[in-house]
């Protein structure tokens, strides 16, 4: 039903588990202005979050143009680690589903635009997922909805016939928030973690069979056709 159902997938920790580059990179910045950053407070106050957000949180003490410096050099860090990347498991079967029924697709992501084209490449999604839109490109980033609203407009999709793909708090908050069903996928959070932020179903990666019964459901896609089809 091409025109009115979308699937929306946020980048990282949910088409590629990045955060353990991601977090790394933090690291390795912030230890240069004495900050040290574990786990607990990266799933708290990183995942999922704007880099003006993690700015906030962690570099107000610095002045704008350190700050600035301090992301960036993050950023390029990362992206100077991806190397060989893989998808998540079931990510390539479920992009074939979605051309199978004409479902719509978009990456909508709290990423700077060069890691999302840098990741997209190197996973070879570029050309399946054209659409990409940036919440630091928008007024308002995740956990607003309107990331997932921008994307809802620029596939012409309508959320209510539409399923995104999110692994943070942030980002389970801004798509549900946006009306659309919402799959958690637990490569850092919890299941009930992500259930109770709003994820309509949680799972580890895109081969859990409830994923395509929510797309079918949602989306009004053939019932009997599997992702592993």
């Amino acid at each position: 039903m091409t025109g009115c159902a979308a699937l929306l997938f946020d980048l990282d920790g949910t088409l590629i588990d990045s955060d353990p580059q991601h977090l790394a990179a933090f690291q390795r910045a912030f230890a240069r202005h004495g900050i040290e950053l574990g786990e607990p407070e990266y799933a708290a106050k990183v995942m999922g979050a704007s880099n003006a957000m993690i700015a906030e949180a962690f570099l107000s003490h610095l002045t704008p143009m350190q700050q600035a410096a301090t992301i960036d050099a993050k950023e390029e860090d990362y992206r100077n680690s991806l190397d060989e990347v893989e998808p998540i498991a079931g990510a390539v079967a479920l992009l074939d589903f979605a051309d199978r029924h004409g479902l719509e697709r978009a990456v909508v992501t709290n990423a700077p635009r060069a890691n999302a084209e840098k990741v997209l490449a190197a996973l070879g999604f570029g050309e399946r997922l054209p659409i990409v839109v940036i919440g630091s490109e928008l007024p308002r980033s995740k956990p607003d909805p309107l990331p997932y609203l921008k994307g809802l407009e620029r596939t012409g999709a309508e959320a209510a016939r539409s399923v995104a793909f999110e692994d943070s708090l942030s980002g389970v908050r801004a798509a549900a928030a946006a009306g659309l069903a919402v799959v958690g996928l637990t490569t850092t959070l919890s299941a009930n973690v992500l259930i109770a932020a709003g994820a309509t179903i949680a799972a580890p990666d895109f081969t859990d069979p409830r994923i395509s019964a929510l797309i079918s459901a949602r989306c009004g896609v053939d019932p009997n056709d599997e992702l592993s089809s």
